[in-house]
């Protein structure tokens, strides 16, 4: 099964909006308008890159895991950028036929240690990723 990308708009209809009305904590997330140029698009085109005609990702946890590191990592928006990775990720399982059984605090919690991970660690944490998706990846 060919695996579904999710693009800037569905960010901003879907995942965005979501974030925004569920996953309210101490700040509120701005307006997307206010995001930095290029850096969303990067981070949703990246786990559909290839290299000789190979893809450089393979399948939705390899797709899903760079994903969210990068939204995660690159700070595409001022602010709120755990809770769009985290809805866009649910947005992006989704629309692929998946979804996370776990509760909204361990996402949340994972998100922060991806966010706190070292750099230098982008391929054990992207690894960590894979595995946590893997282990609460049900069909939705």
């Amino acid at each position: 099964m060919r695996v579904k990308s999710i693009t800037v708009r569905e960010v901003e209809y879907v995942a965005y909006r979501m974030a925004r009305e569920f996953m309210e904590w101490n700040e509120p997330i701005p307006d997307f308008g206010t995001r930095f140029p290029n850096i969303l698009e990067s981070c949703l085109k990246q786990p559909f890159s290839t290299f000789g005609k190979k893809n450089l990702y393979r399948g939705l946890t390899e797709k899903g895991s760079i994903m969210f590191y990068l939204l995660v990592k690159n700070h595409p928006f001022e602010n709120g950028n755990k809770r769009i990775a985290i809805a866009s990720l649910l947005y992006f399982l989704y629309k692929n036929g998946r979804w996370l059984k776990l509760s909204n605090e361990n996402l949340y919690t994972f998100a922060k240690d991806v966010a706190g991970s070292n750099p230098k660690k982008k391929t054990e944490v992207q690894d960590d990723i894979k595995r946590f998706l893997n282990a609460y990846l049900i069909n939705s």
